[in-house]
């Protein structure tokens, strides 16, 4: 039947729903024979590559069913019938446009009759149809990677892609849970959602939480290997790269398509022989990668050329395609530049990306922290949070759903003078509690805190650097018995050798409807800590937890100073409990004696923003065309 012409394509389809028509019109059998373009039959079976065939249905069904079916009226946008991949079987894409029944047409192929109706077909176990991946990496940090690789995961999640992120190596101090209790960056989070599936430790199997200058708390897959100086964890490095590989390897078989994300900069020449992030990465999973530069810190051309000058032959060639992110203004004033880039390294610039201001993706490091406002002022703002900046902060991602009320201005703070002009001061989390205390001290923060009156509050770390001491018998973090605290809470802590991580939610106790008063008592968030918090007879528990990984329990979280002013609690994200948030903002108002108002509250999904932004200013097509074009029909 190969040796017919073209024009007979859709008898095959009915023969063989495995056979498939590719971008330049041959077609491609499942055992991996193909017609040329004069129709004569070649074996495909030792050359085929996956990543140049325009498959017409998706693959990775089983997982698909998590993804939602989205119906982007009008733009042609296939989607996917939910009861196909619900079942196991590879679903049929389906028009995203009015008449959604109808089986959407791979490109070069004539639609199929209004009767007809999309029919789920099973995959044949020897397709050569592979999954494909590509890999957001940069010429250095906080250049945009991970909310790139956010926005492109929306967007082919939007084509009704089954797709999964994936950053093989984080050092991070912002960290999510997943269902499962296991800890991966929360930039990893954030892209899982983009992909409408749940975090899963695979996403992110090597996380480093450095807990001092020379060593990390280091997390494989989702827990907690042990703490190691840089010496120690280069030993290691092999161990964590076939973990690496092997968590990569079950994303692929699971999803059709996996956004990579690379770490740092790609050209780190000291660094190179032990990265495990970047473009090693890259090279395991078969994955192009698309170097992304940050031109509003200046030298742009100069990052992207000296990146390509600093890189090996070999690796120069893996990098397909360049973008320059957080642009402002006019980028047709960037030409010059940009024919210079194309000519020096022979790679296209995909996109030029203005500055996107409706969504953020938290940041890896505390690179983006640095650049955070240390004093009052900066804007009309009338209420005023303090978060003091501590040298170990963690996860200050707590902090952004305050950040985004437009009546608050929320400051990091180096130095403890002025606290009276803030209506709450918050201690953060902190990856070692000890040495943070006595930092504070060292400062004058102790004493400041202590003298200040207004609302003190502290998360994890933060709530026991308020309690009367923390103890450390096992040296889990320090090299002391015990470090006395602020005293501001009656709790004591002790710090143990295993870390709890879990996905929580609770009631709040009449002490915590205190704290917010006329919010309602349910809310959820996230623990993670090495400690344990006693509380003495002038505390009160700030929270009852009732769900912790899933699993019924009724446990105490939190404390609650007897006058209600202090409290401290171990659930990461209690800012983002709307209710939570607009009550405790709205007494701080009261005090003030501003109007109250409710939380802010996201309208447009900013995902879907952030993947719109992304059509605009990028050439998709040939992004789609480097990564193998991961279904036919995806540019409708």
């Amino acid at each position: 039947m190969l040796q017919h012409p073209i024009d007979m394509f859709s008898i095959v389809i009915v023969g063989n729903s495995a056979t498939r028509l590719l971008r330049d019109g041959r077609i491609l059998t499942p055992r991996g024979y193909t017609t040329d373009g004069s129709h004569r039959t070649r074996s495909r079976k030792a050359d085929v590559d996956a990543a140049t065939m325009a498959s017409a249905n998706s693959v990775g069904a089983p997982f698909l069913a998590r993804t939602d079916a989205v119906d982007r009226a009008g733009n042609g946008a296939p989607t996917v019938d939910a009861t196909a991949a619900a079942e196991g079987l590879e679903p049929t894409l389906t028009s995203g446009s009015a008449d959604r029944g109808r089986n959407a047409a791979p490109t070069g192929v004539a639609a199929a009759s209004a009767t007809d109706s999309p029919r789920p077909q099973t995959r044949d176990p020897r397709s050569p149809v592979s999954p494909r991946a590509v890999m957001f990496c940069g010429t250095g940090s906080d250049v945009g990677k991970s909310v790139l690789a956010a926005g492109f995961c929306r967007v082919l999640k939007r084509r009704g892609i089954a797709v999964a992120p994936f950053k093989s190596q984080n050092m991070a101090l912002n960290s999510a849970v997943t269902p499962e209790g296991g800890e991966i960056g929360r930039a990893q989070a954030v892209q899982a959602e983009a992909c409408g599936i749940e975090p899963h430790t695979d996403m992110n199997p090597v996380l480093l939480k450095p807990n001092s200058d020379l060593g990390s708390q280091v997390i494989v897959q989702g827990r907690v290997v042990g703490n190691m100086a840089v010496k120690q964890y280069h030993q290691y490095k092999p161990v964590a790269f076939e973990k690496v590989r092997e968590s990569f390897e079950r994303l692929k078989s699971r999803y059709s398509f996996v956004v990579m994300e690379g770490a740092g900069s790609i050209a780190e020449v000291n660094l190179k022989a032990h990265d495990i992030a970047n473009l090693k990465a890259a090279e395991m999973a078969g994955a192009p990668a698309i170097l992304i530069a940050d031109i509003d810190r200046g030298g742009v051309f100069a990052q992207i050329v000296g990146t390509f000058e600093l890189l090996e032959p070999a690796e120069r060639a893996q990098v397909k395609g360049i973008v320059i992110n957080k642009f402002r203004g006019d980028a047709s004033l960037l030409k010059s530049g940009i024919d210079l880039v194309e000519a020096k390294t022979g790679v296209p610039v995909l996109g030029v990306v203005p500055w996107f201001t409706g969504f953020a993706v938290p940041e890896e490091d505390s690179v983006a922290l640095r650049k955070r406002s240390t004093r009052p002022g900066a804007s009309a703002a009338p209420l005023k949070i303090g978060v003091v900046r501590l040298g170990r902060i963690s996860n200050y991602t707590d902090f952004a759903a305050l950040e985004r009320e437009p009546d608050v201005e929320l400051c990091y703070l180096d130095a403890p003078e002025g606290l009276d002009r803030f209506d709450l001061v918050v201690i953060p989390g902190t990856k070692s509690t000890i040495a943070d205390l006595n930092s504070m001290r060292e400062v004058g923060f102790f004493d400041a805190i202590r003298g200040y009156r207004g609302m003190i509050a502290g998360i994890c770390g933060g709530y026991q650097i308020l309690g009367t001491c923390v103890a450390d018998p096992e040296r889990v973090e320090s090299d002391v018995d015990e470090a006395t605290g602020l005293g501001l809470l009656d709790v004591q802590t002790t710090l143990i050798g295993s870390k709890k991580t879990h996905r929580v939610t609770g009631r709040l106790t009449d002490a915590g409807l205190a704290v917010a008063p006329g919010c309602g008592p349910d809310v959820a968030g996230y623990e993670i800590h090495m400690g344990e918090t006693t509380l003495g007879p002038h505390a009160a528990p700030f929270a009852t937890l009732a769900e912790r990984s899933g699993a019924a329990v009724t446990l105490g979280d939190g404390a609650v100073s007897e006058d209600g002013r202090v409290f401290g609690t171990y659930l990461h994200g209690i800012f983002d409990n709307h209710g939570f948030r607009t009550a405790l903002l709205n007494r701080l108002r009261r005090a003030r004696g501003v109007a109250e108002r409710e939380a802010t509250v996201a309208g447009t999904d900013p995902l879907d923003q952030l993947a719109d932004h992304l059509e605009k200013h990028l050439d998709l097509e040939r992004i789609f065309t480097i990564c193998g074009e991961p279904v036919a029909g995806c540019l409708g």
